[in-house]
């Protein structure tokens, strides 16, 4: 048996500590990543690069047309009007295209938002390539009005032949307070 001191409620403490310690680390270290396996053996929660892709020339597959669909969502206590402008758009896998989402900040204060991607299916991910995402950013607002946020993506020649609808969906969090000094700017 563990004992640190004579005194039964410093022992209690101590391992009180430890048992968090413990619990925090498994949190932190393993289910991260267990996340990930699971994510990836089941299909679900398709994750994007955060980085710009850049178009290598490889021509248009005018053979096949894959839906892509758009999803926008608040992240509980966002109180922004987010939406797509196009809820699908029909395009030829190596083809560039433009949409757009429209956010409104409602509030009369400055806010900052960041959306986060998720792509379904997920083996689809690896064959979407964003070269232009509002996603790339935080994205500043001041209060009471609204901005078009550009995303320009190319589905990869590569994308299997089985894929015919992908679903990219963004989630958008406010996160003024970790991006204090951006609202302080304004």
């Amino acid at each position: 048996m563990l004992r640190i001191s004579n005194n039964p409620t410093v022992d209690t403490a101590a391992k009180l500590v430890v048992a968090a310690v413990v619990m925090f680390s498994f949190v932190f270290v393993v289910m991260v990543p267990l996340y990930n396996v699971l994510c990836d053996a089941l299909g679900i929660n398709g994750k994007t690069s955060g980085q710009a892709y850049t178009a290598a020339p490889a021509g248009i597959d005018e053979t096949r047309e894959i839906t892509v669909q758009f999803i926008a969502r608040n992240n509980d206590g966002m109180p922004w009007a987010f939406s797509p402008g196009d809820r699908v758009l029909r395009v030829h896998p190596g083809e560039a295209a433009n949409t757009v989402f429209h956010a409104q900040n409602p509030l009369p204060k400055a806010m900052v938002a960041q959306a986060i991607p998720s792509i379904s299916p997920s083996r689809a991910a690896a064959y979407f390539h964003k070269t232009e995402c509002f996603c790339f950013n935080q994205q500043p607002l001041e209060g009471e009005s609204a901005a078009d946020m550009p995303l320009q993506f190319i589905v990869d020649r590569d994308l299997p032949r089985d894929i015919k609808t992908i679903t990219l969906s963004y989630t958008l969090f406010d996160v003024t307070d970790m991006a204090s000094d951006a609202v302080a700017a304004r």
